[in-house]
């Protein structure tokens, strides 16, 4: 049976009826050109060259690992062929194959005058094409299906030609619906990058406070305090204020089911201790009671992982019901009189993970002993009111950054659903 090609979106703005139509790169692109082949400088030399790592998730970084080439092309080569302008869509062709297609919208001319290297293309549109709408299709799966389709992978690199990615086939409405859609998307990028860069903000405060809210190496005391706190703080092991269980003798973990409970990595929580129960893997229930003799989650505990992300720091929490850890991690539960709260954020202080990874060991595989880990030091306020607040400081911290990672992943989840059905 040949499978009927629709001829409009499942979702459509009001007053926009009538087929797509159906055409190719080549048709819609007024010009694809590579740009110039350099031996790049780190230091500003004459103007700024994009490459492949100023182009990530569809947007142009010029203030970020940026490298430089002369105004005046020592071999000849007009700089004015290769400016980076207004609505170009810049397109990585010659790559890991992870990159390939990878594009990236210039939104607004560069501050200063810019160029892109050869591995990069350059891509205008005709008059009567929405430059933008155009750069929206390179983000639909069937685009990327196609640059699959037609890279030629090689030791060192990937890459496709533009004979090729002009024969690309898009469905395509008249002009002005393509202008509706096209702004409607980039309504939502524009949120999406406003929450993200909100959500690095509050990661980058983060860790001032815990470079600050902690004493630094050699001090007693931090640099900032709640106020009505006095005294020096005190040395202590770790083994000192908490029981350190290394929960899997074995080092196994068991084999997934299609029911049961979530058997937890150190990736598959947040920093407010929710499991993502996406990517966390299924294991047998009666896992949870075999476990259940060797560490009790149902006691206020903090998972730190000493082989694979050495350090990570995870909330284990006692209230979402029942799962089991991975064998990568070892769980820590305070002892009374310590509030389990400022232990997770002194752990996770640069102060105790420069001294944590100093003990890791391996070849191949980093990793730090269980009995190394219980003789870190951790430096703790004596009165347990002290470590209440911090805990809690940090707990609500930690909240707000879930907080805007959640609405960053409804946002994004939302573009995916709207370039499944505002386009073709």
């Amino acid at each position: 049976m040949i499978k009927e090609t629709k001829k409009s979106p499942a979702i459509r703005f009001r007053g926009f009826d009538g087929k797509w139509i159906e055409e190719k790169y080549g048709k819609i692109f007024s010009e694809v050109k590579s740009g110039l082949s350099r031996s790049l400088d780190i230091e500003d030399i004459g103007i700024p060259v994009v490459r492949a790592n100023n182009i990530s998730d569809g947007n142009l970084d010029l203030f970020h690992d940026v490298r430089y080439w002369y105004d005046n092309d020592p071999k000849g080569a007009d700089i004015n062929n290769y400016l980076v302008e207004k609505n170009d869509i810049l397109i990585n062709f010659i790559n890991s194959e992870s990159r390939m297609g990878t594009a990236a919208f210039v939104d607004i001319v560069p501050f200063r005058k810019t160029i892109y290297t050869t591995n990069i293309l350059r891509v205008r549109v005709n008059k009567g094409y929405d430059s933008k709408f155009v750069f929206y299709t390179t983000q639909q799966e069937q685009y990327k299906e196609y640059i699959h389709s037609i890279t030629k992978t090689a030791i060192n690199q990937a890459s496709f030609t533009t004979v090729d990615l002009k024969k690309y086939k898009l469905s395509i409405p008249k002009y002005e619906e393509q202008k509706h859609i096209s702004g409607l998307m980039t309504c939502v990028d524009n949120l999406i990058t406003l929450h993200q860069r909100k959500l690095d903000q509050l990661k980058t405060l983060k860790k001032y406070f815990l470079q600050n809210m902690f004493p630094a190496k050699g001090e007693k005391v931090p640099r900032i305090r709640f106020k009505g706190f006095t005294g020096d703080w005190e040395q202590r092991k770790l083994k000192d204020i908490a029981n350190v269980i290394d929960p899997h003798p074995s080092h196994r973990a068991p084999a997934a089911t299609e029911t049961g409970i979530p058997f937890i990595g150190i990736g598959d929580v947040d920093e407010a201790g929710n499991i993502n129960h996406s990517t966390a893997r299924i294991v047998d229930e009666k896992i949870y009671d075999e476990h259940h003799k060797r560490y009790d989650l149902s006691i206020p505990s903090i998972g730190i992982s000493r082989v694979a992300s050495l350090g990570k720091v995870i909330r284990l929490r006692n209230d979402i019901g029942k799962y089991a850890v991975s064998p990568t991690m070892s769980i820590i539960q305070f002892y009374p009189g310590v509030d389990g709260g400022y232990v997770y954020s002194c752990i996770s202080s640069p102060l105790f993970q420069k001294q944590f990874s100093s003990q890791s060991n391996g070849s191949t595989r980093q990793s730090v002993g269980i009995q190394d880990l219980r003789e870190l030091i951790v430096l703790i306020p004596p009165i347990v009111n002290e470590q209440k607040e911090i805990g809690t400081f940090f707990w609500n911290f930690d909240n707000l950054i879930t907080l805007h990672q959640h609405k960053l992943d409804q946002l994004q989840t939302l573009k995916k659903f709207m370039l499944q059905n505002l386009f073709i």
